[in-house]
């Protein structure tokens, strides 16, 4: 097993946790991060530190009960220092609804991970914020549903 390997399993062993922890909202979860890590989430948009993770994890908890990524249907793909995952994603709100809406979405995310020292960098989170696809108005294209 070449050094690269390693590094690339260590990385994969790190992302996992970090999936783990935001799961069980664990707030250890900054430990995994570097003190200047970056940030990004729709409708929260980007920002640095330990601090805006907080935040943004403070303010998505107004929402939500729960949240709970499928480790088994991830896509990921590595180079260098960054690891792309791409999957799904389901939960429950505070006031009891479960995602995502299974007329709608099907809970898909996908994050951008960059890595030093064996610490998250940087995270950006592409997901739809409208976990239960609350926002009719934005529906752009009618109630018609394309299933793959």
């Amino acid at each position: 097993m070449s050094n690269q390997h390693k590094l690339d399993d260590n990385l994969l062993g790190l992302v996992r946790r970090y999936f783990e922890m935001v799961d069980k909202g664990d707030p250890a979860l900054l430990d995994l991060m570097a003190d200047d890590v970056e940030v990004y989430f729709p409708k929260f948009g980007a920002a640095k530190g330990k601090e805006a993770v907080s935040e943004l994890a403070s303010g998505l908890m107004t929402e939500i009960a729960t949240i709970n990524h499928d480790f088994d249907r991830m896509n990921i793909i590595a180079a260098g220092n960054t690891m792309v995952v791409e999957g799904f994603e389901y939960g429950q709100t505070k006031d009891g609804k479960r995602w995502p809406d299974p007329e709608r979405s099907e809970g898909r995310f996908c994050n951008v991970f960059e890595f030093e020292d064996s610490l998250i960098k940087r995270v950006f989170i592409y997901a739809d914020p409208d976990f239960t696809s609350s926002d009719r108005a934005r529906f752009f294209w009618g109630e018609q549903v394309r299933r793959m």
